[in-house]
């Protein structure tokens, strides 16, 4: 039942994403960009409810009230494809940090473009680094929330933690707050996997963390903040009635923090 679960709705998903780029392609290019964002939310929304609907998993966001009016920085987990569009429908008029590569898809590239998102090219460290600062300034003087993914890549539930500078970057850049986003959605969604888990994915935006500090001390402290949370809401999902199968990572991680699972 997995696995067609699993099936059905990798389909719907996919299906409905063409379907929504084509149809939706004469209105989406031709209304302003602040406009324009109801067809990626509603995108967002669609795909959460057929998840819940066809796999039985439930998304809960907490902490929504923690995210400022005015521009700051996202720094989100990475744990699977599901974590880069779910958050879009809570965040208003994001710009995401993402590899250039993703403009040249055909549609999903110029659907990205139209929301005049940072596209770095990783070849180049020193042009990547340009390429962010200009971009993020830019944002903060419109006034858009930045997201980014601290560790660059998805990384499974529980594995060691490796972030990279660029979050402190920004942070000394633009002198903007950042805001923490937790979550577990890579034991429900895993990374380069199709199947799709039952039970219950947690998002929490965190706290700010407010500008001022020193880059090194903010580094530190999103660091610890953000594990210690996705370290709860992993022995959260764990420990629930429904959990769902553990990768090894996982395991491991339950181990060090002293958690013992029912046999």
């Amino acid at each position: 039942m997995l696995v067609l679960r699993s099936l059905l709705f990798n389909a719907a998903f996919y299906l409905s994403t063409l379907v929504q780029m084509l149809v939706l392609w004469p209105y989406y290019f031709s209304v302003s960009r602040a406009k324009a964002w109801s067809v990626p939310n509603n995108w967002s929304r669609l795909n959460s409810w057929l998840l819940e609907k066809i796999c039985g998993t439930r998304v809960v966001f907490k902490g929504v009230e923690n995210i400022p009016d005015g521009p700051c920085i996202i720094a989100a987990k990475h744990q699977s494809s599901w974590d880069t569009f779910v958050f879009v429908p809570h965040l208003k008029d994001p710009v995401y940090i993402l590899k250039r590569q993703l403009m040249w898809i055909p549609f999903f590239g110029w659907y990205l473009a139209k929301m005049n998102m940072i596209a770095i090219d990783r070849a180049s460290r020193d042009e990547a680094r340009k390429q962010v600062a200009e971009g993020a300034n830019a944002a903060k003087r419109d006034g858009r929330q930045i997201v980014i993914y601290p560790e660059g890549t998805r990384r499974a539930p529980g594995d060691t933690p490796a972030y990279k500078q660029g979050v402190a970057m920004i942070y000394e850049a633009t002198g903007l707050p950042v805001v923490p986003i937790a979550h577990n959605a890579g034991l429900f969604w895993p990374r380069r996997k199709f199947l799709r888990h039952p039970g219950t994915m947690t998002v929490e935006f965190l706290p700010p963390i407010p500008p001022g500090l020193k880059r090194d001390d903010m580094f530190k402290r999103l660091i610890s903040e953000l594990e210690a949370r996705c370290d709860a809401l992993l022995v959260e999902a764990a420990t629930a009635p429904d959990a769902p199968p553990l990768p090894e990572t996982a395991l491991r991680r339950l181990n060090e923090l002293g958690v013992t699972l029912k046999q």
